[in-house]
Order: structure tokens, then sequence, then C-alpha cells
């Protein structure tokens, strides 16, 4: 697996920050994590084949996470990259996603869905284990963000194992939920006294990567007052792995 960085950020603009977004490229299929406004011009300019991407994951339905999406099925319609396409666009997200995309595309008839190829919405449940792409098994697990929200856990048949926590306030479920993993790609929105209970300060985060071993800890969701802090030695001060801060461009391999 690889992952790129599209954006590290959160929902206030920041000139360094694009909203959240990744890509993760696999053995079978490529699946982007989210996809914030950002994410559709962040795509082309990391130069990725969007034109051929797999999935879209969609891990709640806040706009930094989610906005981009109608955006880019619309780009995809009239993008002449897309005109020969015909592999499904698959699109998997909690209960309410379908509903979501259909409030949008009805809105102002855009047509979102009149596409070369064919668009599926799949709406998981918390705790559903499912194939997101051939030989890709998935597991989701609900978080305390929002009442949809889920964390991601990916697994390939080799045996290589990714989550994606998205955002979410503290609980020793994602503990269990990312233990062992190859890669961990949690959100760590604030540095300390964190003024909302639905978001990841240092020492949770820390306490989660204790609990969770990661090969590598990827920090991201990172709001400006983490500009100009050094990410990675902050969290080392706490817990001894291997951390990464998440910067807008960065590529991984898992």
């Amino acid at each position: 697996m690889k992952l790129v960085v599209l954006g590290s950020g959160t929902s206030v603009p920041h000139p360094h920050r694009a909203s959240p977004a990744f890509w993760l490229e696999t053995s079978t299929g490529s699946i982007l994590l989210d996809i914030g406004p950002d994410a559709p011009h962040q795509i082309a300019r990391q130069q990725l084949d969007w034109p051929n991407l797999d999935t879209i994951w969609v891990s709640h339905f806040h706009l930094d996470h989610c906005g981009g999406l109608a955006p880019f099925l619309f780009g995809m319609r009239w993008a002449p990259q897309t005109q020969t396409r015909t592999k499904d666009l698959s699109i998997v997200g909690p209960e309410g996603l379908k509903d979501l995309v259909t409030t949008i595309n009805d809105a102002n008839n855009y047509r979102l869905f009149n596409q070369p190829f064919d668009v599926v919405i799949t709406e998981v449940d918390p705790a559903e284990e499912f194939q997101i792409l051939p030989g890709i098994t998935a597991t989701s697990m609900k978080t305390p963000h929002t009442k949809e929200s889920l964390a991601l856990r990916l697994r390939e048949l080799g045996g290589k194992a990714f989550v994606y926590t998205s955002d979410t306030g503290f609980t020793t479920e994602l503990g269990e939920f990312g233990k062992g993993v190859g890669l961990l790609l949690m959100e760590c929105s604030f540095r300390r006294n964190k003024p909302l209970q639905t978001h990841l300060e240092l020492g949770e985060a820390m306490r989660l990567a204790q609990d969770c071993s990661p090969q590598k800890l990827v920090l991201t969701h990172l709001y400006p007052e983490w500009d100009n802090i050094d990410v990675a030695a902050e969290a080392k001060l706490l817990w001894a792995g291997d951390v990464i801060e998440a910067i807008d461009g960065l590529r991984l391999e898992i």
C-alpha cells in the first residue's frame, strides 16, 4: 500500500494544509479516504490517476470531509479524461450517504449520476466487515464524533493492515481496533486543553498509540494551533514509536 496525504488540515482555511483527504494505492486499486472541498484539485496537483479512481470512502458528513464529493462528480461528468471510462465508481460510507448525495444532486439538477460509468453508493453499518476492493477487507467502527462517523480498518490478503480514524473523540475501543497495524492514520486536532470532546488532543492520541503499537503513526487533522510546533517531537515525548506529522503531499509506503 502507498499513502499520499492530500489534506492534513481541517475546515479552517490554511495556506499549507488543505481539508482532509488521503489517497491510498493498493495492490488491486485506489481508495480516496474522505474528500474535503480541496480534494479534487489536490488530486490533480499530486498527479494521481483520478480518472480511474476506484473507491471513495466518506467517514462522516462534516463538510471538510465530504464537501468535495459533489464537485468531484460534477467535474468527472465533464472531464475529457473520463469519457471512455466504463468501470463503476464506488462510494462507501455511513447510513445517510445516499440521501446526502441525492439531495445535493436534486438541489439544482446537477446530474451527478449521469456519467459514462455507474456511480454505486454503498452504506455500511458500524462493525460491518465488507470488501472495499478485490482482496481488500474493510471493517468499520463507530467513533464518538458525529452520530454517523466511522473509523476504517483495511487488510490486504498478504496481511498488511491500515487504520484511518478520521475525526474522533477519545475511546479505548480505538486501541483495540488499531492494534498491530502497519500504519495508523489518526487525528490529533489539538495540542492540549481541547475545546471539543469530539476530537483528540496529543496526550489522548499518544495513549491510543501505546495501545495500538503501530509500525508507523501519522498524525493529521491539525488545527492552526500546531503551526510552528514540531508535532512529531512533541509526540515522541509521550510515545517512543515512529511518529510522522502529516504534511500535504507526504507519500508513505505501508
